[in-house]
């Protein structure tokens, strides 16, 4: 509503310098139809960028810490965050379960993370376009249904007619809603702070903005991006767990 407000010269002026909405930056024809290159196109591949950048040093320092037998911050870091991943895998699915997950999880984990705090650096973070979020929650209903039909198998078709044959129709819907649900959170969360901070820059005066952002971002990016990351990836484990039958580990 506010970008037709914009676009047709209906909004205040400040709304002008509120960019929170994805903008086109490139065409390029693809078979005869025009596509673009959006802001999360580019977001994305800075985002990929820094985690190759981030993973590779983080590895050479913790690879030569271990050479050279000595503990160093980046090590640590290494040997936290791994050993932090491992007993959030384990607890939610079982050693045996884990094992084929965590690789999974832990790159879930970073990416969404990385993508969900990197307003702080003034990029618009792709998990507030529904494209990215929604890609995201259908690889994991990939993994939650291969789960459901390799260890479940003609149990799974039985567990749509339960506990009667009318729940056939809700039975099938709930399976469906549910990258639906996870998508949809964690984009409505995050394109919600992404709004509010760029309403704030784009319409308050430079005063109103002394210190204040930092705080705002402290919440919207870090901590909110964090607890929506948690989320996601604690969903993640739990359904599959849930079809391994290892919710109980």
């Amino acid at each position: 509503m506010v970008v037709h407000l914009v676009e047709h010269g209906l909004a205040p002026t400040h709304f002008k310098e509120a960019d929170f909405y994805i903008n086109e930056l490139f065409p390029i024809n693809f078979f005869g139809t025009t596509v673009h290159i959006t802001t999360t196109h580019v977001c994305t591949v800075i985002v990929i960028a820094a985690i190759m950048i981030l993973t590779l040093f983080l590895r050479h320092a913790f690879f030569k810490a271990e050479r050279e037998g000595r503990m160093t911050t980046a090590s640590t870091i290494v040997e936290l965050g791994v050993d932090t991943l491992t007993h959030f895998v384990e607890d939610a699915m079982g050693k045996k379960g884990a094992k084929h997950y965590i690789n999974y999880i832990g790159v879930l984990f970073l990416y969404i993370f990385i993508c969900n705090t990197s307003g702080i650096l003034g990029l618009r973070p792709p998990t507030a376009d529904f494209g990215t979020t929604l890609c995201l929650a259908l690889i994991t209903f990939v993994m939650i249904e291969y789960a459901d039909i390799r260890y479940n198998k003609f149990n799974m078709v039985k567990g749509l007619f339960e506990p009667f044959p009318l729940f056939f129709p809700m039975n099938v819907i709930s399976i469906f809603s549910t990258p639906l649900s996870m998508s949809l959170r964690l984009f409505g969360n995050i394109l919600g702070g992404t709004v509010l901070m760029a309403l704030y820059y784009g319409m308050l005066p430079w005063f109103a903005k002394l210190g204040v952002p930092a705080a705002l971002h402290a919440y919207f990016d870090v901590f909110s991006g964090g607890i929506q990351t948690y989320v996601f990836c604690m969903l993640t484990v739990t359904f599959i767990a849930d079809k391994r039958g290892e919710l109980s580990g």
